[in-house]
């Protein structure tokens, strides 16, 4: 049975209650089902939201028309996604499209300041531009890199460090032209400039920052794998090989200081560990063949998705010690899984000495106030519970964390 922990904090007139972040939601976005042989859509790309403390997922929103779906980043109360020929900008909260934009073969989006940064690529597919930047806050326009100007091949994962934008150029896996650089384009000076990886670090899957270090994981020529480490400012630069088969798509992830990753087709895990640049063993645990690997920032939980690539989805939830404490089913292809962290800030509000016990709770909570009628809240404010007197079951309660309201004052508690 599951214990939820109260945590009392008191002192002897008033209370100051640091803001804790939690994750609200999780958003998986699903890549769906296009049938090339075929030419149809048989099942869109769609969004779907996974709440961690009631253990819901609801899908909620369908991105009608979409072959696929291929990033998804969140920036304050809204998300952008790319699929396929389309950026959309949606709301945080309602899941709503706020405005779309025509982008032909965008892969992945990053923000620097208010600019929408988006890559793009296709398998065999020569476009002008491999590099767009629109306006966070309409998706307008405003430039476009050319061939000349920009990267000369297709685009894939960025991320952004000050006014720059870092990116992975693979020529969209393109066999027997694979390409390992990373370009780097500068919004303030509007300089591009580009570091060849070498030819042991071909095809740039991921691409991360840890510290003052970018790592992207290579599938080279297919042949292999390896792991290459670039400074921030370039003057560094160092591959080392991983495997001799290759990582398959979206199979690594930063796990604090370690690069998790799995080797196509098997079901074990690895670790890499980046201080040394080395392996450093297998990953103790029970697992299977995934398709997206990503660490929760707040409870360091492991959630991984599985798929077959035509007919089913499923998350699996591993603690830290890597067992499988949950599991869930989502869309087909389940390609991107990117938390909704914020803080309790605004949510906490000061109280007078009221006190509940004991700590931890397994069935019941007692509380001093027998006058007030009491409410229990989620963290996003939905009423859970309403009760009177001076206890109140709680078995029922799902771990997570819950606020007491009590004359329009919040006591915060926690199941760890």
């Amino acid at each position: 049975m599951k214990k939820t922990i109260f945590y009392f904090l008191a002192l002897t007139a008033s209370f100051t209650i640091q803001a804790q972040e939690y994750v609200n939601q999780v958003l998986i976005l699903n890549e769906g089902y296009f049938d090339y042989t075929t030419n149809e859509i048989v099942e869109p790309a769609s969004i779907g939201s996974y709440n961690p403390v009631t253990e819901m997922y609801t899908e909620v929103l369908q991105l009608e028309g979409m072959r696929f779906g291929s990033d998804l980043i969140i920036d304050n109360e809204v998300y952008y996604v790319a699929a396929d020929t389309k950026i959309f900008k949606i709301d945080l909260n309602t899941h709503e499209i706020i405005s779309s934009v025509e982008c032909q073969g965008v892969r992945n989006l990053t923000i620097v300041g208010n600019k929408l940064i988006a890559t793009r690529g296709e398998y065999l597919v020569n476009f002008d531009s491999y590099l767009h930047v629109y306006n966070t806050e309409d998706l307008s326009f405003e430039l476009a890199l050319d061939n000349e100007s920009g990267p000369q091949w297709a685009t894939q994962n960025i991320i952004s460090v000050g006014n720059k934008a870092y990116f992975a150029i693979n020529n969209a896996y393109e066999f027997g032209n694979e390409k390992g650089i990373i370009g780097i384009y500068d919004l303030e000076t509007l300089v591009y400039e580009e570091l060849d990886l070498g030819p042991d670090a071909k095809n740039p899957d991921n691409l991360v920052k840890s510290g003052e270090f970018l790592y992207t994981v290579n599938n080279k020529d297919w042949s292999g794998a390896s792991i290459s480490k670039v400074a921030i400012d370039l003057s560094e630069n160092v591959t080392v090989d991983l495997a001799s088969a290759s990582t398959g798509c979206g199979t690594s992830a930063l796990r604090e200081d370690k690069m998790v990753y799995q080797i196509s087709m098997e079901t074990s895990l690895n670790e890499f560990d980046l201080n040394i640049m080395n392996n450093s063993g297998p990953v103790n645990g029970t697992f299977m063949n995934f398709y997206e690997l990503k660490e929760n920032p707040v409870s360091s939980e492991f959630y991984t998705s599985e798929t077959d690539y035509f007919s089913f989805g499923k998350v699996h939830i591993y603690d830290v010690q890597n067992i499988e404490t949950g599991a869930f089913d989502v869309g087909i292809n389940p390609g991107t899984i990117v938390f909704d962290v914020r803080s309790s800030a605004g949510i906490v509000e000061g109280f007078s000495e009221v006190k509940i016990y004991p700590n931890p709770v397994q069935n019941n909570l007692f509380i001093s106030d027998a006058i007030n009628e009491k409410i229990i809240r989620n963290l996003t404010g939905e009423e859970i519970y309403r009760f009177s007197g001076t206890s109140v079951e709680t078995k029922h309660l799902t771990a997570g964390m819950y606020f007491i309201e009590c004359n329009n004052q919040s006591i915060p508690f926690v199941k760890k």
